[in-house]
């Protein structure tokens, strides 16, 4: 410790320290759990699928913690109050499902970088739509998608500067439901604008996108197994698991 102060002082550099905001052992409890995550989306139980998150400190069926690991369950359901989704387009309710965000914000700054990591056992049939993922707290975008799975044997890195102007890379995922680590580290540009990402499958660099204009935006962490939409239908007709693991978020900082 005494050698890097002394050596920042020589140099003039500011001391970089590393805090971690979500610990890899979230998921070992509940109480753990409740510590760093809330139950559902930041905006409550529906989005763009077909499947309603369900789920609070008492009712686990849908999203469930044991043996340091996340469960997010889809199950089919008829007759769901109300019958669609309350978020566009408003697709038919045919599942219920799990969701959970971070209690703390990311935000990039030209202080601080954060590096969000996790291991995933992510189902790709037709109908199945998990992701693990940032989108803004205010407004939208920014939206970064470190890992989006939409029925195929891929998962998807996207950057969404606008709706129209967005940047995808696919990836080779293995369908046999092993666990893969995904990892992104996001860092202000020198203009104090722009985000870089940098994405990391297995702990091998995959690629960097940008994010225009992300600097000091803040926006949530998003671990959740939608249904249908974007992944197409129909869903499957039994019971679909998303597994997460050792997610961990890191901010370093000066």
């Amino acid at each position: 410790m005494r050698l890097t102060l002394k050596l920042a002082f020589l140099v003039g550099a500011p001391l970089v320290t590393a805090v971690t905001v979500i610990p890899p052992d979230s998921f070992s409890s509940y109480s753990t759990f409740e510590t760093y995550w809330n139950y559902l989306y930041p905006w409550g139980s529906d989005h763009n699928g077909s499947a309603r998150m369900v789920g609070n400190s008492s009712v686990h069926s849908n999203i469930a913690v044991g043996s340091s690991t996340l469960s997010l369950i889809a199950t089919p359901t008829s007759n769901a109050s109300p019958p669609t989704s309350t978020a566009d387009p408003h697709p038919t309710i045919k599942y219920r499902s799990g969701a959970i965000h971070a209690k703390e914000h990311i935000t990039v700054t030209a202080a601080n970088s954060y590096t969000v990591y996790g291991e995933f056992s992510a189902p790709t049939a037709k109908g199945t739509w998990p992701a693990f993922w940032l989108t803004a707290v205010a407004g939208w975008p920014p939206e970064v998608d470190i890992g989006e799975w939409k029925g195929t044997a891929d998962n998807w890195y996207n950057t969404f500067n606008t709706s129209s102007i967005v940047k995808s890379t696919l990836v080779d995922w293995p369908t046999d439901l092993s666990f893969h680590s995904l990892q992104a580290v996001l860092t202000a540009e020198s203009n104090n604008e722009d985000v870089r990402i940098d994405f990391y499958m297995d702990g091998a660099f995959k690629v960097t996108q940008y994010g225009d204009g992300f600097v000091g935006k803040a926006m949530y962490l998003i671990i959740n197994l939608q249904m249908e939409g974007s992944s197409g239908s129909p869903g499957p007709t039994g019971t679909t698991t998303y597994k997460a693991r050792n997610v961990q978020v890191t901010r370093t900082g000066s």
